[in-house]
């Protein structure tokens, strides 16, 4: 199977969104606006259906869950604690690494969803489904909390007013406890997370900029190589230990391998950090992405199933 060419129509949409925002009247002040839309409505409703949709039975993705919680623990270990290494703290400016400490375990769940339904079927939908339902209310808060602890923002704040935490948590809640959405709204929830992973990815390409990255080189090398380099030799590791069957594997491995997460941006600005250079790095995410997810699920997984 090849991957690269699987993922073409979701880079494309955010090739589209870099060259519309650059080169028409839709600019960034437009782009502006349909994040906001994003982020804050279609995104949400989109991950809560998502989630919604199948029954959640976690006790049989109990291995996937212990492998991809393992390998992200060590992650998110890793990123955090990069200014406290000998001969790097001269580099990793303080507010700098807690705005930009997230690219190196957020991921875009947009690549996520939409790349995963076609490789992996609709077993492989429910588990990414699952996977962002526990993962991204973990990781935001984790985000949240490396910058708030610079500020005197108060974390349990942030997070309630984060619309992907609170929907994540809502419908992973809701499904636990078996409630399902009534037949008659499916289709609209259906539409508006269509038009989610077609704006929020063409609004990635949008805020795609490379301006920043000169005030901190080793800091976007380190938390870029934790994020494309370590995290898919983690889950590899991981997927080989827990003996995961093809599907998970799969997903594991292209869960490790995602692009950063397109709102990682915005979260910096909104809580008063460089919003700029976390963009940067989101824009060289997106596009090592491509090469990342083809390795990971071209070379690591074969040797993971060997």
């Amino acid at each position: 199977m090849n991957y690269a060419q699987l993922l073409v129509p979701d880079f494309s949409l955010i090739l589209c969104g870099y060259l519309v925002c650059r080169y028409t009247a839709l600019n960034r002040r437009v782009w502006e606006q349909v994040d906001n839309l994003v982020y804050f409505l279609l995104f949400p409703v989109l991950l809560f259906n998502s989630i919604m949709r199948s029954p959640v039975h976690i006790s049989e993705a109990s291995h996937l869950l212990a492998a991809t919680f393992i390998a992200a623990a060590i992650g998110v270990v890793l990123v955090l604690v990069l200014p406290y290494i000998p001969g790097l703290k001269a580099y990793m400016p303080l507010r700098l690494h807690a705005a930009s400490a997230q690219i190196g375990f957020r991921f875009n769940s947009f690549v996520a969803i939409a790349l995963i339904e076609r490789i992996a079927g609709p077993q492989g939908s429910l588990l990414i489904a699952l996977l962002i339902g526990i993962f991204v209310p973990l990781f935001n808060s984790t985000a949240v909390w490396c910058m708030a602890r610079h500020t005197d923002r108060g974390l349990l704040g942030e997070i309630v007013r984060n619309p992907l935490i609170v929907s994540t948590a809502c419908g992973l809640g809701a499904n636990l406890m078996g409630f399902s959405i009534p037949t008659w709204i499916e289709p609209t929830l259906a539409r508006m997370g269509a038009a989610a992973l077609a704006l929020g990815l063409m609004a990635a390409g949008a805020g795609m900029r490379f301006g920043a990255l000169a005030q901190a080189k080793t800091l976007a090398v380190a938390v870029l190589s934790i994020r494309h380099v370590v995290a898919p030799v983690l889950a590899a590791v991981m997927a080989a230990a827990f003996a995961l069957d093809k599907t998970q594997a799969t997903v594991l491995l292209a869960f490790a391998a995602m692009p950063t997460a397109a709102t990682c941006y915005v979260l910096a600005s909104r809580m008063g950090y460089d919003g700029e250079y976390v963009g940067s790095l989101v824009t060289l995410s997106t596009l090592l992405g491509m090469l990342s997810l083809s390795v990971a699920l071209g070379v690591l997984l074969p040797l993971v199933l060997a």
